[in-house]
């Protein structure tokens, strides 16, 4: 009696790998692992499933598929490697999610639903062959694609030897032409948008330390924000925010470096030696492009000139830039500072300590900030501050009573308002309060406020989209908030989930979805908003995906509900909203 042999059959067999994987688990495990699992419900999968091929085995960082078509092995890996390197444009280099592809066509040995044989072998030798973000076949491959496909060409890489296989392969690397699905108009926008700003632009590095006391560092990075703040004010100016320029802090940088990563003209940097009641400032502002320095001025004064200094050095600075940015003070609103320098440097401290996002450090921000109004009870910035530090609390849950701490926060802008009424960020938070009461109208006049008030702030900037958004006006919501990301390339991810409501709102799902798959840890909402965008655009299987991840995560979650915390001002976009919800299977 003859025993059958095991099943042998041809089959195009895919592998692919994730370049970096165990770097990226080491930098944020967490994130990583939610971001390729974003990539692998939203891209991946369904682009398999879409080229009916069928996931063989998976590993932490990589993925071995079968088709039984080697055009549709192909079609998918191009699909993949074009949407992936999409998704990694606005993200930075360090942060970047990429795969090796490896195709190769041959002869398989099936057993238990897995495939073996030197089919497989040369397919994984391929993929290391290839790469990142790259695809290499084989001559099989190659043979049977080559001209079946307009938007792909073969570089032939000749033969190469390889580990565990006897013979030379020949290899080819895949050259993926320009997406054909990408309107020209939209590429033509991609470029416009990384063009040179026609505004002089500048980065402001984190002045340094000099006074060997680990304490003034506080005093150090406040004063840093100010003068950033201060140069923000003027419009004819792109300043680069604070949050994306202290990732430089305490390392050794080369500014024409930083002017690249950046994209600005300009680059300040200085140092800060505080001893007693007396203050030295250095600062010295170069080109980014020919690394010259084109100013410098040195500070030497007492410590309650520092408002002064403040004023002279942004007027040098702007006076300085070619453009002759106007520094005319009729259009700066000036604000109201203290005369108690004890209060200020409380202040300077509570900023930076608000900017951490710890519970602990917002709770020692609060103490600052009572100290600061303790000291001088008629200090508006001081208020407005406590009022941002409260609202930090209501929104991360940390308060006792998250209503009577919302109607601290009220009060506390209130008094601001009543004390300085040329506050940006006064304006901006009552804007964001009125908008949760859907007091549109209120909104819009303190959202008005603090963009003339700071034209450069990027919470005012993202926030103008956001707004506009809500409003009715998601096109021009959008062209606002990447004007916010382009000012802060570090910007939170929040961003990306106001990018992508207005991608929404303007029924441009497929960048609505690429906004929300840029989340790395992504809540129930977020997995509800990408439910509803890919159920508009008709893929049912990335939408039950999400809405599976939505229910897993919020049991008890209905449209009803969500609708309710949402602040559309148009009938039309909640229904909108309501309709990608229910399409995509949640309950109502």
């Amino acid at each position: 009696m003859s025993v059958q042999g095991p099943e042998r059959r041809l089959a195009a067999v895919l592998a692919a790998d994730m370049v970096g994987y165990s770097r990226l688990m080491e930098v944020d495990e967490r994130g990583t692992l939610a971001r390729l699992k974003t990539h692998r419900i939203e891209l991946i999968d369904p682009a398999i499933a879409k080229n009916n091929g069928r996931i063989i085995k998976t590993t932490g960082d990589g993925m071995l598929v079968e088709f039984q078509s080697v055009v549709d092995a192909v079609m998918c890996a191009t699909e993949v490697q074009r949407r992936m390197a999409r998704r990694n444009a606005d993200v930075s280099p360090a942060r970047w999610m990429q795969f090796r592809i490896g195709i190769n066509l041959g002869d398989v040995i099936v057993e238990d639903g897995d495939i073996f044989g030197d089919g497989v072998n040369i397919a994984s030798r391929l993929e290391m062959l290839a790469e990142p973000g790259g695809i290499c076949v084989s001559a099989a491959v190659r043979d049977q694609v080559d001209h079946r496909l307009d938007d792909v060409a073969f570089e032939d890489l000749g033969d190469q030897s390889v580990k565990n296989i006897s013979r030379p392969i020949r290899v080819f690397r895949l050259r993926l032409e320009p997406d054909p699905t990408i309107p020209s108009e939209q590429v033509k926008d991609a470029a416009a948008a990384t063009a040179v700003s026609k505004k002089p632009s500048i980065a402001v590095l984190p002045l340094v330390n000099m006074s060997g006391d680990p304490e003034q560092e506080f005093f150090v990075d406040g004063l840093s924000e100010d003068i950033i703040t201060e140069l923000s004010r003027f419009h004819e100016l792109l300043v680069i925010s604070r949050n994306s320029t202290f990732v430089h802090k305490g390392k050794a940088v080369k500014v024409q470096e930083v002017a690249r990563e950046f994209g600005v003209d300009y680059v300040l940097e200085g140092s800060v030696r505080k001893s007693g009641d007396r203050i030295r400032v250095t600062v010295q502002l170069i080109d980014g492009e020919t690394d010259r320095h084109i100013w410098a001025e040195r500070y030497d004064r007492e410590l309650e000139d520092i408002f002064a200094i403040q004023d002279e050095m942004t007027r040098a600075i702007v006076a300085t830039l070619p453009g002759r940015v106007e520094a005319a003070t009729h259009d700066r609103a000036k604000r109201k500072h203290t005369d108690n320098m004890a209060a200020y440097e409380c202040v300077l401290a509570a900023k930076v300590l608000h900017h951490r996002s710890i519970r602990e450090d917002n709770a020692e921000a609060q103490r600052l900030l009572d100290r600061a109004l303790a000291l001088d009870p008629n200090y508006a910035h001081a208020h407005a501050w406590k009022a941002c530090v409260l609202g930090q609390s209501w929104i991360y849950g940390w308060s006792a009573d998250s209503e009577v701490t919302l109607q601290q926060v009220v009060a506390e802008l209130e008094i601001a308002l009543a004390l300085d009424d040329n506050d940006s960020d006064v304006h901006r938070i009552l804007a964001a309060v009125n908008l949760t009461r859907d007091d549109h109208d209120k909104a819009a006049y303190h959202q008005e406020r603090a963009l003339a008030l700071n034209p450069n702030y990027d919470l005012v900037v993202v926030q103008q989209g956001e707004l506009l958004t809500w409003l009715g006006r998601p096109e021009e919501g959008i062209d606002w908030i990447r004007k916010a990301m382009r000012l802060n390339p570090y910007h939170p991810e929040r961003f990306w989930n106001h990018l992508g409501r207005a991608c929404y709102c303007a029924e441009k799902y497929a960048e609505a979805a690429d906004a929300f798959s840029r989340i790395t840890r992504p809540d129930h909402t977020h997995h509800a908003f990408l439910a509803a965008t890919f159920a508009q655009m008709g893929n049912a299987v990335a939408a039950a995906a999400h809405a599976a991840e939505v229910l897993k995560r919020e049991p008890g979650f209905s449209v009803a509900a969500c609708l309710a915390t949402q602040h559309y001002k148009l009938e039309v976009d909640r229904q909108r909203h309501e309709g990608g919800l229910l399409k995509a299977g949640l309950p109502g």
